[in-house]
């Protein structure tokens, strides 16, 4: 069993497993200075599940106060339980990236859109703005800031001069590996997903939250995403977990407290044992590397290609001139086409959209660039973004009109539809190359 180094007086930090120790301001305290657990505080009234290391009177406890990321009853739990019960270490799902992103308006002025495009961030981006999206909207319905429950949890904690750690992964790490693990089809069922909650009219209440916290539904919830994006639900769930785990596992403190996602409780409880049996290791640095792609998937850019081109050239052979002719318009036609039809439903300038149809034939050709980069540059150099697209971001992506009519991000959407348009047209057009 681990000893208590809360026994023993210093000062009181807030510890970001990414970015170091970064002090905040508190009292110097000890294990001994906090109030002993109230005796009418039951942990099953706030959902809390309690891991015990033993039967010790003294022995290592966890407490998984499993939350709604906008629930007005999650802030009262988190407060309440770090007020009422001698808590020694707080653990929050979150890390400091994102802690500073709620907790400060963000400054998108000094987004640089051509580099995003040129370093092939656009899907990245594209994906956080409308998970900021998704969560602004469910925030609105119940009066609560996404990951207010967390920001709760830090300042209970400071106020009761308890140190606490941001115990969560550095959500780029957790995104690069997503995207490195999911396909392109993937990755556009992602997107499609993602964009049909953020825009959806449903409301939400505090009884709806209620029901997502219970574990039957959560499992039932999960088991659709792992049968519907199984690479998604392991990076953004399975490994959260175990990386969650970790951080609460090496947290100081007799008594720890995880403020954590509801649905993160059963895996976090599951490693939790795990590392405590000796039975399973959990690396946190291997858990952010961004893993390299697999030989299939560095192979297919250049097979696709390969495949177009011969049967191009198989045209010419079996039908001369003409035969080769024909095989070249139609794939021409397809792919330009249908990148065109992805520019013009983003409502791209007439120029980009003429400039997809041109491009996409070639840049499917070519496993360095694609269409999207054209397209993105193109309508981001004829369609700058103005100091007053960066100035409402945050409140145009509430919205499918304000994603149309902010430049900035119906850039991103010009780039997405022209890429989606341009891989439907290959395909499309492979088997009429046979023709």
């Amino acid at each position: 069993m681990k000893t208590d180094p809360m026994q023993k007086k210093e000062p009181i930090h807030v510890n970001d497993s990414a970015n170091g120790a970064t002090e905040i301001p508190s009292s110097e305290i000890s294990s001994s200075e906090v109030p002993a657990s109230t005796p009418a505080f039951d942990p099953s009234r706030y959902g809390i599940v309690v891991l015990r290391e033993s039967d010790h009177e003294d022995a290592r406890e966890y407490w998984l106060l499993g939350t709604a990321h906008i629930s007005r009853d999650s802030v009262v739990a988190v407060e309440e339980t770090i007020r009422q019960v001698g808590i020694d270490h707080v653990v929050v799902e979150i890390d400091h990236q994102r802690y500073q992103s709620v907790t400060q308006k963000r400054d998108w002025s000094q987004l640089d859109i051509f580099q995003i495009l040129r370093t092939g961030q656009a899907f990245l981006l594209l994906s956080n703005l409308v998970l900021a999206s998704f969560q602004r909207r469910m925030g609105a319905g119940t009066g609560v800031t996404p990951g207010e429950e967390m920001i709760a949890a830090v300042k209970a904690s400071s106020a009761e001069g308890i140190g606490s750690t941001f115990g969560d992964r550095p959500v780029t790490a957790t995104l690069r590996r997503a995207w490195a693990k999911t396909g392109f089809w993937g990755r556009n069922k992602l997107l499609a997903s993602m964009i049909a909650a953020a825009f959806s009219r449903e409301k939400v209440s505090e009884e709806d939250l209620a029901k997502l916290r219970e574990q039957n539904e959560l499992e039932s919830m999960l088991q659709e995403l792992s049968d519907y994006l199984p690479q998604v639900k392991e990076v953004l769930i399975d490994e959260r977990d175990r990386y969650l785990a970790r951080s609460i596992y090496d947290a100081p403190g007799r008594r720890v407290l995880a403020v954590v996602g509801a649905g993160h409780v059963p895996g976090i409880a599951r490693t939790l044992e795990q590392l405590r049996a000796g039975t399973v290791q959990v690396n946190k640095a291997e858990l952010e590397e961004i893993p390299p792609p697999g030989a299939f998937r560095r192979a297919l850019p250049y097979a696709v290609p390969a495949v177009v081109g011969s049967l191009i050239l198989w045209g010419f052979f079996r039908g001369g001139l003409e035969g080769g002719l024909q095989s070249l318009g139609r794939w021409i036609l397809v792919n330009g086409t249908l990148s065109a039809v992805g520019a013009a439903a983003a409502l791209a300038h007439p120029l980009t959209i003429l400039l997809a149809f041109a491009a996409a034939p070639i840049t499917s050709m070519n496993p360095t660039v694609g269409v999207g980069l054209v397209t993105g540059l193109v309508e981001a150099f004829l369609r700058k973004p103005r100091v007053a697209d960066f100035e409402r971001l945050n409140d145009d992506i509430v919205s499918v009109r304000g994603f149309y009519r902010n430049r900035l991000t119906r850039i991103l959407l010009v780039f997405l539809l022209s890429s989606v348009g341009s891989s439907i047209g290959t395909f499309i057009a492979l088997p009429l190359l046979f023709g």
